[in-house]
């Protein structure tokens, strides 16, 4: 449940408890004033009798008008009554009984004369009364739930408002990669605690970034400096004496494997700096795939098999989009039984790259980890010391790099990894399989 809901409910529901207590304390006090109101109603008709009275009779003769009668024994039964009145009117109590099934309030009242003690029934309609109650009901039972949507509505927009800049802080967040540090989160103009979230967010991230840049600038000048002195070094061992050559030959290979190392640590990090793509420029991908996929590879037991649609034009760089195709078929050949596939495919307005290989494929859970820098599977390391882990992470960032992705597609038996590219608005349209060049290396 969301913020947003829960403060709505807690609103609504704190609101809806001060209204049922504010409307009891309402219909108590009302009733409680209009019964006093007929109270004294009733006890002034009994006066406004009682006065009447003594101005019609003289003195001796009482007499009995309307509403006068004798001291009322418990049990009597009043004039025009339909019972007795209780105990509170026979002992003479102010306050009088309320007749059952009557909308009359009676009250009695003992006057003292010179003939003796004279009772008086005063009465008064309940009617004002009922009516004043039955209207308050008629305006609560409607307007409580309506006050109470109204107070839901305006907290749900109020709440809206006030959490409005925070989605923007999570989704703005949620697009940040280690590829687009430089971006950051809006700061709203409120002085409140959400801009104050923003501001250290943004801070967070301009430390963040410091921090990748320093660490991006360390990979690439360190690279860059052991470029020359491994190019010296594969020199004098090339130019070893006959006598040295065992050993200069097995140097060798640890000095071509470092300079592959130093040169793929330096084009990781001019992909992570977001440098521009070097001569970038409209290339058939069918051409770049073929000439990479045709090259000779240690192991000439595996065939690879190409089936290419061509005309497949897309804009990026030569280069790196070479290196996509060698480090995708070397990783295929490398753990393949016995072949490899390299389709290229336009299912509209995309270039689609598969490269297939027969091997023990990729588990399912390891999709994913198989794109981290130096992560080499178990079954990898058992069948091959010459890799370095970094060849798939340089062709997701080449991808990338050129508008794509590159990803593992689930096969059996054997691993698929897919590459996509957007085509340029000049590619021609062939239907599947039609024009399409094949060939086996």
């Amino acid at each position: 449940m969301g913020v947003r809901l829960r403060t709505t409910l807690t609103a609504t529901a704190a609101v809806a408890a001060a209204l049922c207590l504010a409307s009891i304390a309402l219909f108590t006090a009302l009733d409680s004033s209009l019964t006093a109101s007929t109270k004294e109603l009733a006890a002034n008709d009994a006066k406004e009798q009682m006065r009447q009275l003594k101005a019609e009779s003289g003195p001796g003769n009482p007499g009995y008008g309307k509403g006068m009668v004798p001291p009322l024994e418990k049990g009597a039964v009043p004039p025009g009554g339909k019972g007795p009145v209780p105990d509170s009117a026979a002992t003479g109590e102010d306050g009088g009984p309320l007749l059952p099934d009557e909308a009359v309030l009676v009250v009695r009242r003992t006057f003292e004369t010179e003939d003796g003690p004279v009772t008086v029934l005063g009465t008064a309609s309940k009617a004002p009364a009922l009516a004043a109650m039955t209207t308050l009901r008629d305006l609560l039972i409607p307007g409580v739930p309506a006050l109470l949507t109204v107070v839901a509505l305006f907290t749900w927009l109020a709440v809206g408002r006030v959490l409005r800049p925070v989605s923007a802080i999570r989704a703005k967040v949620a697009d940040i990669t280690a590829y687009g540090l430089h971006e950051r989160v809006p700061e709203p103009d409120t002085r409140d605690e959400i801009a104050a979230l923003a501001r250290t967010v943004n801070a967070t991230l301009d430390r963040l970034q410091i921090a990748v840049d320093a660490q991006r600038q360390f990979v690439a000048d360190a690279a860059h400096e052991l470029r020359s002195p491994l190019a010296i070094l594969r020199t004098r061992l090339e130019l070893a004496l006959p006598a040295e050559k065992p050993l200069a030959t097995a140097a060798l290979d640890d000095v071509a494997r470092l300079q592959s190392l130093s040169a793929d640590l330096l084009l990781l990090a001019r992909l992570d700096a977001g440098e521009p793509l070097s001569r970038a420029e409209e290339l058939d991908l069918a051409q770049v795939v073929a000439e990479e996929a045709v090259r000779k590879r240690p192991r000439p037991d595996v065939h690879v098999y190409l089936d290419l649609t061509p005309d497949l034009l897309v804009n990026g760089s030569a280069d790196q989009l070479r290196r996509l195709v060698a480090n995708l078929v070397d990783n295929a050949v490398r753990h393949a039984s016995t072949s490899v596939r390299v389709t290229l495919t336009s299912p509209g307005d995309h270039a689609v790259l598969d490269v297939v290989d027969d091997g023990p494929g990729i588990p399912p859970e390891h999709h994913a980890i198989v794109f981290d820098r130096f992560t080499r599977l178990d079954h990898a390391r058992t069948r091959d010391t010459g890799g370095s882990g970094l060849g798939l992470p340089i062709a997701r960032d080449i991808a990338r790099a050129h508008g794509g992705t590159l990803q593992v597609v689930p096969h059996s038996p054997g691993a698929r990894l897919r590459a996509v590219f957007p085509l340029s608005g000049r590619s021609v349209a062939y239907p599947p399989g039609d024009l399409a060049v094949r060939a086996r290396v």
